[in-house]
């Protein structure tokens, strides 16, 4: 049976690492609550080829 409620699964993609042109995508799966955060999610998150933190955007 299917859960009840407002949390979905989102994608988090990082924006530094797509303007690089470096193969590969850093991303992340996460969960939010579409009724507290209807608008996309912005979290800074560490990216494991650049080896720093970069700033990840909820895609889709």
């Amino acid at each position: 049976m299917a859960r009840k409620g407002n949390r979905v699964q989102v994608i988090l993609e990082c924006t530094e690492h797509k303007a690089t042109g470096l193969p590969g995508t850093s991303r992340y799966i996460t969960t939010k609550n579409k009724k507290n955060t209807p608008d996309r999610m912005e979290i800074k998150k560490f990216n494991s080829t650049l080896k720093k933190m970069t700033v990840h955007k909820e895609i889709k």
